[in-house]
């Protein structure tokens, strides 16, 4: 299991907050609490650095390094679920990050439930979608545009014949990045997975306690939530497993509470 140090753990934040557009120097309360968390994950208080780093994203702050110390600090209380859960949502910030692709694996291995991942036909075809965040893509595709049509704007001028295959390649680039891009939003918009949290849930046949219970789960399986009713929660498996359970015993990776706009 790799975990940053501390001097890494707070360069990581301090990179991440630059990237993101913030100043810690000009929010006391913000640079207050990145300094608590990270000396209570120092100090072995993972508790009191889970909820530091709680109040930080509910606070508006969300960043693919934050939700990666905060699926490790879990991790460190044993909390599978809510470890892989942060962990997953921290892949849709920083999807090639190598330290955070090495502990999602290893806390995948912890988990009871053999799961294989689903993979659609789009994902095996734009196989680089999982490389890519939704905000590297957006402005990859917003560069190409200003390439694009400022080489269209060119050869109103130009019929130099270099400048026609540049026009050629940057069009065949241009088609790529906007269809990489709308079909990341779209992954994104209906992304129903959620993890289970619990250490061990019930499958029930139906929305009720008493209902038959089909088998079982445990903490840390990624599912799918078809739809909610009174509590309860419908999910299905890659396998084709269907049933019911409590709602409170997973939560959504793309919670809009916590993630809010990508």
């Amino acid at each position: 299991m790799r975990t940053f140090g501390f001097g890494v753990l707070c360069s990581l934040l301090g990179i991440a907050l630059f990237g993101a557009g913030l100043s810690l120097a000009t929010s006391e309360p913000l640079e207050e609490g990145f300094f608590k968390a990270n000396q209570a994950y120092k100090e072995g208080r993972f508790q009191e650095a889970c909820k530091e780093y709680e109040q930080l994203i509910k606070g508006g702050y969300k960043n693919g390094h934050l939700f990666y110390n905060l699926g490790n600090a879990r991790f460190r209380l044993e909390e599978l679920g809510r470890a892989i859960l942060n962990y997953e949502r921290a892949r849709l910030f920083v999807p090639r990050d190598a330290d955070l692709t090495f502990n999602l694996g290893y806390a995948r291995e912890q988990t009871k439930d053999a799961v294989p991942e689903s993979r659609s036909l789009v994902s095996l075809v734009f196989f680089w979608l999982e490389s890519f965040s939704l905000n590297e893509l957006f402005w990859g595709f917003a560069a190409l545009n200003v390439l694009f049509w400022g080489t269209v704007l060119v050869r109103l001028f130009l019929r130099a014949d270099w400048l026609y295959y540049t026009f050629m390649g940057l069009l065949a680039f241009w088609l790529i990045a906007g269809i990489s891009f709308g079909l990341k939003w779209y992954q994104l918009e209906t992304d129903d997975r959620a993890v289970i949290l619990s250490e061990e849930v019930d499958v029930l046949a139906g929305p009720h306690s008493q209902d038959t219970v089909l088998f079982k789960l445990h903490a840390g399986t990624v599912v799918f939530q078809e739809r909610t009713e009174d509590g309860w929660s419908l999910i299905s498996l890659p396998e084709k497993k269907r049933g019911w359970l409590k709602s409170e015993v997973i939560e959504t990776i793309m919670n809009s509470g916590h993630l809010g706009s990508l």
